[in-house]
C-alpha cells in the first residue's frame, strides 16, 4: 500500500517529467501555430491559432490542471480563461499561468519579440488573479535584497541601483512600455540621466532582459503591463535570480469584487516576486518572430524549426532547446 510520502515522490516525478518536454511541446504547438500568420496583420486570429494548440496540447498532458492566470475570464471564452481545467485529470494537481502567444501585434507586424509562453507549478504556488493590470519592477540577479521598491519614486530606484552596480546612473538602461500612461515615468526616469528603451509589447520577455544585461543591456524594468505577464515574468526570475515586485491595478468596485472572490482582500497589496510564483515553478517559451531572447519559428520545405527556453526554480537550470519537427502532416491538423 502507496504511503503519502510515496505518493508525494511519485507526484514529484510525474511534475519534473511533465514539466521538461512536455511543456516544451505545449510552446512549440503554440508557436508554430501563431507563427503561421505572422504578417498578416490579424491579432485575433493569430493569438486565437496559438490559443486553440495550446489548449489541445495541455489536454494531453497527464496533470489535474488549473489555468490560475489567463487570458479573461469563463465568459471571455475560447481562450484559455482562469479556472478552465486543463489536462486528462490522472495526474497531480498543477498551477498554470498562460500567455499562448505574448505579443500578437509582433506576431501580426512579423516584428521581433513574439513568444508563446506559460509556466506550471505545484497547485497553489502561482497567484491566482483576475486579468488586470499590473505595475511592476524587476531587476536581474546579484543585488542586495530590496535595492529598489516599487513604491519608490523613479529618481529614487535608479540612483539606488547605480550605487549597488557601481555605476553612475547614465550609465544604466530601464526598459519601460511605450504607452501613453507611461508618460510621466519616462520623464522621471529620463531626469535621472539613465537610457530608456522602449518596447511595444511583449514585458515578459522584457523583465526576463534584466537577467541578462550582458546580452541585453537592460538593467531595470518599470511600468505597468499585463497581470497574466507579471505572474510567467516572476516565475522565470525565480529560477534564475533577480527581484521583482507587483501590484494588480484594482481601479473599479467591478475589479475588486472580481478579485475578492479569487481570494484577494487587500487591493493595495504589494507582492513580492515568490507571492507572484513561489514553489517548484517551470517555464516554457518558444520564440514565434525573432528576437533578443529566442529565435522564431522558421518553416523550411522539409523541417520546422523551433527554439525554446526553459526554466526550472528548484534547480535554477536554464535550457535552450532548438528543435526540428517533421511531423508535418500533424502540425498541419494542429
Amino acid at each position: 500500500m502507496s504511503t503519502t510520502t510515496d505518493l508525494n515522490v511519485k507526484q514529484k516525478d510525474v511534475i519534473e517529467r511533465v514539466l521538461s518536454m512536455e511543456l516544451v511541446r505545449v510552446t512549440e504547438r503554440a508557436a508554430v501555430s501563431a507563427a503561421r500568420l505572422r504578417g498578416h496583420g490579424n491579432e485575433k486570429a493569430a493569438d486565437q491559432a496559438a490559443v486553440d494548440a495550446m489548449r489541445r496540447e495541455l489536454n494531453k498532458l497527464p496533470i489535474d490542471g488549473t489555468i490560475v492566470i489567463g487570458e479573461g475570464e469563463r465568459d471571455e471564452a475560447p481562450m484559455l480563461f482562469i479556472g478552465e481545467k486543463v489536462g486528462n485529470g490522472s495526474g497531480p494537481k498543477v498551477d498554470i499561468a498562460v500567455d499562448p502567444l505574448e505579443g500578437t501585434t509582433l506576431c501580426a507586424k512579423d516584428m521581433p519579440g513574439a513568444i508563446a509562453v506559460m509556466a506550471m507549478a505545484q497547485a497553489g504556488s502561482l497567484l491566482y488573479a483576475p486579468d488586470v493590470y499590473m505595475d511592476k519592477i524587476a531587476i536581474g540577479p546579484g543585488y542586495p535584497e530590496g535595492v529598489v521598491d516599487l513604491d519608490a519614486a523613479p529618481i529614487d530606484n535608479v540612483n539606488a541601483l547605480a550605487k549597488a552596480k557601481g555605476v553612475k546612473p547614465h550609465e544604466l538602461n530601464v526598459l519601460i512600455m511605450d504607452r501613453p500612461r507611461h508618460a510621466d515615468l519616462i520623464a522621471a526616469v529620463r531626469k535621472t540621466g539613465a537610457s530608456i528603451r522602449l518596447i511595444t509589447d511583449g514585458d515578459v520577455a522584457g523583465v526576463i532582459f534584466t537577467t541578462m544585461q550582458e546580452k541585453t543591456g537592460i538593467d531595470l524594468y518599470l511600468g505597468i503591463g499585463g497581470a497574466p505577464e507579471g505572474v510567467l515574468a516572476a516565475a522565470a526570475l525565480r529560477c534564475v535570480g533577480g527581484q521583482m515586485q507587483g501590484r494588480l491595478i484594482l481601479d473599479t468596485q467591478e475589479k475588486v469584487e472580481r478579485a475578492r472572490t479569487m481570494g484577494i482582500t487587500d487591493p493595495k497589496r504589494k507582492y513580492s516576486m515568490t507571492e507572484l510564483a513561489d514553489g517548484d515553478v517551470i517555464v516554457s517559451a518558444t520564440g514565434v518572430t525573432d528576437g533578443a531572447l529566442l529565435a522564431g519559428v522558421r518553416f523550411g520545405r522539409d523541417v520546422i524549426e523551433t527554439e525554446t527556453i526553459v526554466y526550472r526554480s528548484i534547480t535554477g537550470t536554464v535550457r535552450k532547446i532548438q528543435a526540428e519537427h517533421r511531423e508535418f502532416e500533424k502540425f498541419r491538423l494542429d
